[in-house]
């Protein structure tokens, strides 16, 4: 039975003491426009065709899972004033990091729902000849109630344009508001202020059990895509390892081999957007942007190459196949799910927590040109279902991240569109409550 959505909006006493909707988890359309008029247990939640017309997955499960509801939930708007906001991190004490990409910076919203000015200390890590700076992601070290430390993610913006991307650390002085003793760990390679370096930045970090990092970057090609994810002298399409010090972790693949840097991990990767570890299996799984078609959805292993741009579910932008216009090739990973049409995710997160007993294994997915939340059922390293969350917001999802106490907040992108010459582009964080 389709479940039905309600729009009832009442002022309630919750957190930060927003306005709240309250609503099903289902919606009446799919994904990116989808014509399909209804969501229908069991079916596809995609229906259109594929952009790459002779698509097929390479097996059963890997694509258009079936749709299953779940639980209901409310939701809660925390702050919707954020111009371009990226990336969400959860301090000890109940506030909220949040960063911004542009101008890049770091605020801290307190439980009365009081935002921040930026946090002193993070311009000044830009390059000399750096006109801006654009912050990415944030996470806590794992011992930040001891050492109050954090580290994120940046580029610069060099002559019109953005170079690679960076990993800082530094300790948080909350009551300052400020950084203290931020320095530049690494930097990715190379470094350079070119037009092809316009996006595809990566950015995120995932921290391992040993407190060692994983952090993404994109290829930042354009069309036609350049092989640079497929070569190991660059950091360019690349899952990265490195210590806390910025060294490259000691368990690296390619630790001592000529010609290879030796922080690469796993390569073949397009645009990574979403980095986290399954709580589960203590998995690392990672997502990325496709060209027109080809979202994927990874496990990401130690030396495996995830094969673009020589595997592709997916075109080029001009609708001409990449490469050889193959889906699978031998000695490259497949990836565990895709999406064709995209979705353009962003944002990756396992739910672990007790609020939603329905969502325990469940992978939120956000996406940006989806515009909604993807809720993945997984069993066995296979999604088996699928469910938009969402949808009647229409608004871009740039993070998703599951607090400790078991709600998920959502962070939207308005992508910088401006409603009005008077009305600047703001975007939200959201909070995902049972109803």
């Amino acid at each position: 039975m389709q479940p039905s959505l309600l729009r009832a909006l009442c002022v309630c006493m919750g957190l930060f003491g927003a306005v709240i909707e309250a609503q099903t988890s289902a919606t009446p359309a799919a994904p990116g426009g989808s014509a399909a008029a209804n969501l229908v247990e069991g079916r596809p939640v995609e229906r259109r065709p594929p952009e790459k017309k002779d698509d097929h997955p390479s097996f059963p499960q890997q694509t258009r899972a079936p749709y299953r509801a779940s639980a209901p939930f409310q939701i809660t708007t925390l702050i919707d004033t954020l111009p371009a906001p990226w990336s969400l991190a959860f301090l000890p004490d109940g506030k909220i990091l949040l960063t911004e990409r542009l101008p890049g910076s770091i605020r801290i919203l307190d439980k009365n729902g009081a935002l921040s000015e930026p946090v002193a200390g993070v311009s000044a890590l830009k390059a000399p000849d750096a006109k801006d700076i654009g912050v990415l992601d944030v996470v806590l070290d794992p011992h930040f109630a001891t050492n109050h430390q954090i580290f994120f993610t940046f580029y610069d913006y060099i002559d019109g344009t953005n170079s690679n991307t960076w990993v800082a650390r530094a300790q948080l002085d909350e009551a300052k508001c400020a950084l203290i003793d931020a320095k530049v760990i690494f930097r990715a390679q190379p470094a350079m202020p070119s037009k092809r370096l316009g996006g595809k930045t990566g950015g995120r970090i995932a921290i391992a059990p040993d407190g060692t990092l994983f952090v993404t970057t994109g290829d930042r090609s354009d069309s036609p895509p350049w092989d640079v994810a497929q070569r190991f002298d660059n950091h360019l399409g690349k899952i990265l390892h490195i210590t806390a010090d910025g060294a490259p972790a000691p368990d690296n693949p390619f630790l001592g081999k000529p010609g290879v840097l030796p922080e690469i991990w796993a390569y073949g990767v397009r645009s990574p957007e979403g980095l986290a570890f399954d709580p589960k299996t203590g998995r690392l799984w990672e997502h990325e942007h496709g060209p027109r078609g080809g979202d994927e959805l990874n496990i990401i292993g130690k030396g495996k190459n995830y094969g673009w741009p020589v595997a592709v579910h997916g075109i080029d932008y001009p609708g001409k196949d990449i490469g050889e216009g193959v889906v699978h090739r031998d000695g490259m990973e497949d990836p565990v799910y895709y999406w064709d049409p995209v979705i353009a995710p962003s944002g990756l997160a396992f739910y672990s927590g007790t609020l939603f007993p329905e969502w325990q294994g469940s992978l939120f997915v956000g996406a940006l040109g989806g515009r909604m939340l993807d809720r993945l059922a997984i069993v066995n390293d296979k999604v088996v279902a699928e469910e938009p969350l969402l949808m009647d917001l229409r608004s871009r999802v740039r993070d998703v991240r599951v607090g400790p106490e078991g709600a998920v907040y959502v962070l939207t992108d308005s992508g910088g569109a401006t409603v009005s010459p008077n009305t600047p582009p703001t975007s939200k964080l959201l909070r995902l409550t049972p109803k």
